[in-house]
Parts: C-alpha cells; sequence; structure tokens
C-alpha cells in the first residue's frame, strides 16, 4: 500500500473518532445545584470591554449599599443628638426659668420695698451730667434699691431715666416710683446755696457771683437766655419790649436784686424765673411814695401821668442805681435825669453825659476784654447819643424804681461826687464847672 493510501485512512479514522466524541454536561451541572432549566445552560465567553461593565455595575450597587448604610447610621446619630438636645433644652429653660423668675420675684419686691423695711434717711448724692447708670449706682451705694438691673429696666421702660445732678434727702423704704419722683423734683433735694445779688449789679456781674457761689451750672447758657426772647409769653413786662435786638442782654433791669436760694449747679432757666417772679412780685407789691396811701410801682405808674413807659423807667432807675451815692442822692439824680431828658438846647444839655453807659455792657474801661478793648463803643454810651439809651444798664432795687418814678422837683442839671461819695448839684455849667475844680 501506498503511502499516500495509508495517511488517508489515518485521516479518516481520526475523523470518525472526532465526530463520535460527545461531552454532555447537563448532568453535572444539575448536580452543581441549579435545577431551574431542563436545557443546559449555554456558556458565555467575555471580552476585556464586558468585564470592565460588569465590575462597574457590581461597584455602583456596593456603592449604593455603602450609602444607605451611612443614611441609616446618620439618621440613628440625629436621632440621638435630638434626645440630647432636647434634654440638654429643657435644663437650660428650667435654669433659665427659675433664674428669670427670681430675677421678677426679687425685683419686683425691690421695686415695691416688700423687703427694704428700713425707714433711715439718707442722702443720695447724684453727680454732674447724670446718667441712668451714675444715678443707679448712687443709689445702690446710698442703699435705698437693691436690684441695680431691675431698677434700671424700671426706669427704662417708663422713660424716667432723665435726672439732674444735686444732694436728695431718701428714706431706704422708697419704692421706685417714689425715688424717681424725688430725683426728677426738687423737694428732696437738700444741696442749696444762698447767693445774695446786689442792687445795681448787671447780667455779667449776676452771672459771675452766682458761678462763684456754686449756683450756677452753665454761665454761657445763662448769658444767652438773659438775650433771648424766650421769657416773654411769660411776662408781659418782657412781652412789652420793642427794642430787643438793639441790647446787649434783653433782661438786663429785671433780674431783681434780693437775697435767693438755688440749688447747687442750678439750671440757668431755673434761676432766671425765680428772679424775674420776683420782679414782678414787687410790681404789685405797694410800696410808699410819700402819699397817704400806698401804691404798687404798675399803679404809681398810672396815677403820675409820667409819659415813660414801664421800660424806660426802669432804664432810668438803672442809672439812678449806677450813679447815686445813697438813698437821698437817688432823687436828686432822678430829678436831674428827668430835668436834663426834657430840656432843650437853651439850657446848654444836648445829652445826658453819662460815665455807667459810656462802657455797657461792662462796668468800666478796666473791665473790657482786651480783644476788644482797644477800638470798643457801647451802644449804650450817653454821650455820643441822645436821650435815653436802648435799656437798663444794670439791675436796679425797689428805692431806684421809686425815685424813678417820683423825683425830686429841682433845677438841677448837672450833678458829681468827690472821692467820699458826698454829691454836688449845679443848675448851670458854669457851677458844675465850679464844682467838678472844687472835688479835685
Amino acid at each position: 500500500m501506498s503511502n499516500d493510501n495509508q495517511f488517508s485512512e489515518l485521516e479518516e479514522q481520526r475523523r470518525k473518532k472526532a465526530d463520535s466524541f460527545h461531552l454532555d454536561i447537563r448532568d453535572d451541572y444539575d448536580e452543581a445545584g441549579d435545577s431551574s432549566s431542563g436545557e443546559p445552560e449555554e456558556i458565555s465567553s467575555y471580552s476585556g470591554e464586558d468585564v470592565k461593565v460588569q465590575i462597574a455595575r457590581e461597584s455602583k450597587r456596593s456603592l449604593k449599599k455603602k450609602r444607605k448604610a451611612e443614611k441609616r447610621e446618620l439618621k440613628a446619630r440625629n436621632r440621638r443628638n435630638r434626645r440630647i438636645f432636647r434634654i440638654a433644652w429643657l435644663f437650660s429653660v428650667g435654669i433659665i426659668g427659675a433664674a428669670v423668675a427670681m430675677f421678677i420675684i426679687t425685683g419686683m419686691n425691690d421695686l415695691l420695698a416688700i423687703n427694704r423695711t428700713d425707714n433711715s434717711a439718707v442722702t443720695v448724692n447724684i453727680p454732674k451730667n447724670p446718667n441712668i447708670d451714675t444715678v443707679t449706682q448712687a443709689l445702690a451705694k446710698s442703699g435705698v434699691i437693691s436690684e441695680p438691673s431691675y431698677f434700671k429696666m424700671y426706669a427704662t421702660l417708663t422713660k424716667s431715666d432723665t435726672f439732674s445732678q444735686g444732694s436728695y434727702e431718701m428714706t431706704k423704704n422708697m419704692d421706685y416710683q417714689a425715688i424717681i419722683s424725688n430725683l426728677q423734683g426738687n423737694s428732696a433735694r437738700t444741696d442749696t446755696v444762698e447767693v445774695t445779688i446786689i442792687e445795681g449789679m448787671s447780667v455779667l456781674e449776676i452771672a459771675d457771683k452766682l458761678e462763684a457761689e456754686n449756683a450756677l451750672g452753665n454761665k454761657d447758657e445763662f448769658l444767652n437766655l438773659c438775650k433771648s426772647d424766650k421769657f416773654d409769653s411769660d411776662f408781659e413786662f418782657l412781652k412789652n419790649i420793642k427794642n430787643g435786638s438793639d441790647r446787649y442782654y434783653k433782661l438786663e433791669g429785671y433780674l431783681y436784686p434780693d437775697k435767693y436760694e438755688f440749688y447747687v449747679n442750678d439750671d440757668p432757666s431755673s434761676i432766671i424765673y425765680k428772679l424775674l417772679n420776683n420782679y414782678e412780685a414787687k410790681l404789685y407789691q405797694k410800696q410808699d411814695f410819700g402819699y397817704d396811701k400806698l401804691y404798687s410801682v404798675n399803679k404809681m405808674l398810672e396815677v403820675s401821668n409820667t409819659s415813660y413807659s414801664l421800660d424806660e423807667i426802669m432804664t432810668i432807675a438803672s442809672i439812678i442805681q449806677a450813679e447815686a451815692a445813697n438813698k437821698e442822692d437817688m432823687y436828686y439824680v432822678s430829678s436831674i435825669l428827668h430835668n436834663r431828658l426834657s430840656s432843650d438846647s437853651s439850657e446848654g444839655v444836648e445829652n445826658l453825659g453819662l460815665d455807667s453807659t459810656k462802657f455797657y455792657p461792662y462796668r468800666s474801661e478796666d473791665k473790657l476784654p482786651a480783644d476788644i478793648k482797644k477800638n470798643y463803643k457801647s451802644r449804650y454810651d450817653t454821650y455820643d447819643s441822645k436821650g435815653l439809651p436802648p435799656g437798663p444798664i444794670c439791675n436796679p432795687g425797689m428805692e431806684a424804681i421809686k425815685a424813678a418814678l417820683k423825683p425830686y422837683e429841682t433845677s438841677y442839671y448837672f450833678f458829681c461826687h468827690d472821692s467820699a461819695g458826698n454829691p454836688y448839684y449845679a443848675s448851670t455849667i458854669e457851677e458844675h464847672e465850679a464844682n467838678l475844680e472844687y472835688i479835685k
């Protein structure tokens, strides 16, 4: 047999063996536990890309499971935290509630002075420019209140937190409203000073004296008020002044000289009201003018048939007060002023020519402030103007006012005084010059 034939036979045998070979894996697969189908499962083959997709899907499923677990854990933690928060909140509310309740109870007891039974008197010193804090501190220090915070709250809520400086006498068993009423009034104040305003003092001199005696809290405010129209609505005699803008101080002449009691560092407006009220009272007080019956200043102004207004009489009185040496001299000086005001050029008198008006509102040349001294010229200077000055030059007393209303009847037009204050009168300019030569 040839080799080719032998090779063909061998190939044929191998082919037959291959065709007869059969591998049934169904039974083996079923034995492994998968009996869901009677058909053998087809074995799939995956490429590299298929494996990546499968892995990604598995990763997503794992991530979802992880997130669900984290959410469950977070919810559990939140539930625990909420329980802890509720407990802490309830505990805090309890503490705060107890504290607030205690604050309210003790505060109300102090407000109503329930626990403050000591009725002993104390002096409470309220400092200058007080506020709610300094006032509360002063009250607590004096033992008038026991709950400073509650007092501050009460005063603020009731809008009673405006106070003034001073020393106040109180008792330790006063309730809050009584305390505030005492602090906002003057009836309980004990820090008073007595000041005597001397006849003839000007507004500037009164301000200086009040400040020196610790009666005036603000000198600049006092002087500004004396220039203002603030008091016109309360006093008719001020309302009748028509040339207020021509005056240095509108209230000059009406701050009646007398003995007064003021509070330490008193309010300027309160001081002025006290002075003006006193002047007004004096206008209606009956005086002895040398007649059988007594007359008030206002009534005397009516019966005297004078052509002068009350304001002009006050201006004449202020000049009398500034120029006269004594009570008797006042009536002679008044006579001379009236004579000169009603004279004509035939008497050789053109104006009043009074030294007391030359430097007003300052007393004399040496009282002028340095910055205005060189060229100072007063609007009240009667050497350069005819008639009366725009207003009073000082605040006269009652005797000068009476002299202005009822002067002596004389023929004098001139007067002068020696160094001892002795007066000399003259009817002519020649007599006057002789008197001046004599007293040198």
